[in-house]
């Protein structure tokens, strides 16, 4: 099922939204590839959900402008755009079966009976929910209610699909659960996806491409490797995984604590070192965190592979801290 996938580019132009005298989202440039998966991520109030529904059509554009495949859609109402939406509270009709909440896009676009019929089965078979199709949204797990919403929005194959906190309302385990299925599909329709999170793992593990945002404005768009391995400022470097900072010779680095050696003092080897003491470390089965006190600097934290082997380091113990050149990106200034 690829016919979603013959459209779907976006370019958002010098996009703005203000409500008042707030800039929700301010001068916005962006292109979305046909048929990527596109994850907007951000802190509460960065502007991602404010972008997310202005693509919608849901929120008037203050000014600038949105294409689709080069066609301007600004002015366009959001039935017209025929963009697939799936939401965190699901939005399932409660009385009626999977099957027909999978249907129903397309009963009201009048569709031939013969045709919705296939289209469900073949909606079912893509979230493997073949068994439930009579079954009412509250006989399911909220995974496979959310499975179901997925369904129903890809079931009249949008050009583009709008995900917003999708997986929000489910618990750890089955998160990542969906995660996986909902990457799957993704490579299956061929559908460009707009996703919006505040989750950076979930971010860094489904995403061909990630927007950071912050207070309205694109921080930095890479793939999730670029944006992890060579991030621009403190905030992209802050805000997707963890970051030390170091100041040299008047230039601001990140320095991810992975990529940090951790040893008694006196053991430490390496291009660059500093001396500390473990203030605290905590055992997170492959891993062992710890948590340095660096004379003149902020705590230094460290993550070392457990299996390596060797006892952990107790608190007080006093250590050498080094890493490779290579390991300490230069940041721009915020």
């Amino acid at each position: 099922m690829t016919e979603g996938a013959a459209s779907g580019g976006l370019r958002l132009q010098a996009l703005t939204k203000r409500f008042g005298s707030f800039t929700a989202a301010e001068n916005v440039n962006l292109d979305i590839r046909r048929g990527e998966f596109l994850t907007l991520l951000g802190p509460s109030g960065s502007g991602k959900t404010t972008l997310l529904m202005m693509i919608a059509g849901f929120l008037d554009i203050t000014e600038g402008d949105i294409l689709l495949d080069g066609t301007s859609i600004a002015g366009m109402p959001p039935e017209k755009r025929n963009f697939g939406m799936v939401f965190q509270g699901y939005a399932l009709f409660p009385h009626m079966s999977v099957r027909q909440n999978i249907a129903y896009p397309l009963d009201v676009r009048k569709r031939p009976k013969a045709e919705i019929e296939a289209r469900v089965d073949e909606m079912l078979d893509l979230v493997q929910l073949q068994d439930f199709g009579h079954r009412l949204p509250g006989q399911l797990s909220g995974g496979q209610q959310q499975r179901v919403a997925l369904a129903r929005a890809l079931c009249f194959a949008p050009p583009v699909l709008l995900l917003d906190e999708p997986l929000g309302a489910l618990d750890k385990k089955l998160r990542i659960e969906v995660q996986a299925q909902l990457k799957d599909i993704h490579r299956r329709v061929g559908t460009t996806f707009i996703y919006v999170t505040h989750d950076q793992e979930e971010a860094l593990s489904m995403s061909d491409r990630i927007v950071i945002m912050q207070q309205g404005r694109i921080e930095q768009v890479g793939t999730p490797e670029e944006l992890y391995q060579k991030p621009r400022t403190r905030f992209a470097a802050s805000f997707l995984g963890k970051s030390n900072f170091l100041t040299r010779d008047g230039a601001l680095y990140a320095l991810r604590p992975e990529k940090i050696d951790i040893a008694p003092k006196g053991a430490g080897q390496g291009p660059n070192t500093l001396s500390g003491t473990v203030r605290a470390m905590t055992y997170f089965g492959s891993t062992l965190k710890y948590d340095v006190t660096v004379p003149g600097m902020d705590e230094v934290e460290v993550d070392a592979d457990a299996w390596r082997g060797g006892a952990p380091l107790p608190e007080g113990t006093d250590v050498d801290l080094s890493w490779s050149d290579a390991a300490a990106v230069r940041l721009e200034s915020d």
